[in-house]
């Protein structure tokens, strides 16, 4: 038997379907602004012009250093089903519109470089702290 660290055995096999644990929407938003706040002065990287990029080239930007690569870096948030770094999955995983998504992390709002508390502040305000919404009560009655 050949024994392997964990790290090596994730590019020897791929295992398909895997289950993740379920963490629901609210708490991947909680995660991701925690994870921000624990180094608030951190300059991150924004997206260059987000809402004009076609859908296909959009889905897959990315770059080093940025809010959405600090939440791929979790181990916690990658577990519960975070594939990359990409603006496709950000916007997947965290159930963001393309408006949303495109208010965190573009260049547009903040220049080249944005304080992870900044970006922390603005999820919590708009994602996080915001009490439910008429809708989203209803919809809980009805579905469990």
């Amino acid at each position: 038997m050949k024994h392997h660290e964990f790290d090596q055995l994730q590019n020897l096999a791929r295992i398909q379907d895997y289950p993740h644990p379920v963490m629901p929407r609210d708490e991947r938003l909680q995660r991701w602004a925690e994870l921000l706040e624990a180094d608030p002065p951190r300059l991150l990287s924004t997206l260059h012009e987000t809402e004009y990029q076609p859908r296909a080239v959009r889905a897959v930007l990315r770059c080093n250093n940025s809010a959405i690569s600090v939440a791929f870096d979790d181990p916690v948030l990658r577990a519960a089903g975070m594939k990359n770094d990409t603006y496709g999955e950000a916007k997947r995983f965290f159930e963001l519109s393309d408006k949303q998504l495109h208010r965190i992390v573009c260049y547009c709002h903040f220049g080249a470089t944005v304080s992870a508390q900044t970006t922390a502040s603005y999820i919590r305000a708009k994602h996080v702290d915001q009490p439910e919404s008429l809708m989203a009560r209803l919809r809980a009655m009805f579905v469990g």
